[in-house]
């Protein structure tokens, strides 16, 4: 089986990040390879993590109001450095309007608040077309 690995980052300065530790345990308990960055990361320091773990999707977490600023921003250093081929998936207080805007930039998917985890898990096999215990 193919092994999926997955960075989960809390860009910005928000602290709240009971959200993201639940989603991270549900795709590792579903059978993914999971990197936790932890709190107050930088669009740089997503990146530069994404590549040195060789990941094959960024997840990220965004409560503050600045998704627009931070998904654009990761997005456009992962193209200067050749590696588009990183999915971008993400979550948190997004208005619909903005989530279609990050998809058309290339955001790959978008989880709003309350989403179920076995939600985020299927659209992930799906994703990569394998199927995970869950």
């Amino acid at each position: 089986m193919k092994r999926i690995r997955i960075l989960m980052a809390k860009a910005g300065l928000d602290g709240h990040d009971r959200g993201i530790k639940v989603v991270s345990r549900a795709l590792r308990d579903a059978g993914f390879e999971v990197i936790y960055t932890g709190l107050h990361q930088t669009p740089e320091m997503i990146v530069e993590s994404a590549m040195q773990e060789d990941v094959n999707l960024v997840g990220i977490s965004v409560l503050s109001g600045a998704h627009m600023t931070i998904f654009n921003k990761v997005l456009n250093l992962l193209r200067e450095k050749g590696r588009d081929d990183i999915v971008i998936f993400g979550g948190g207080i997004i208005p619909l309007e903005d989530m279609e805007k990050l998809e058309n930039i290339g955001v790959e998917k978008l989880f709003g608040p309350g989403t179920p985890t076995s939600e985020i898990i299927e659209w992930t096999q799906k994703k990569f077309n394998i199927e995970l215990n869950s």
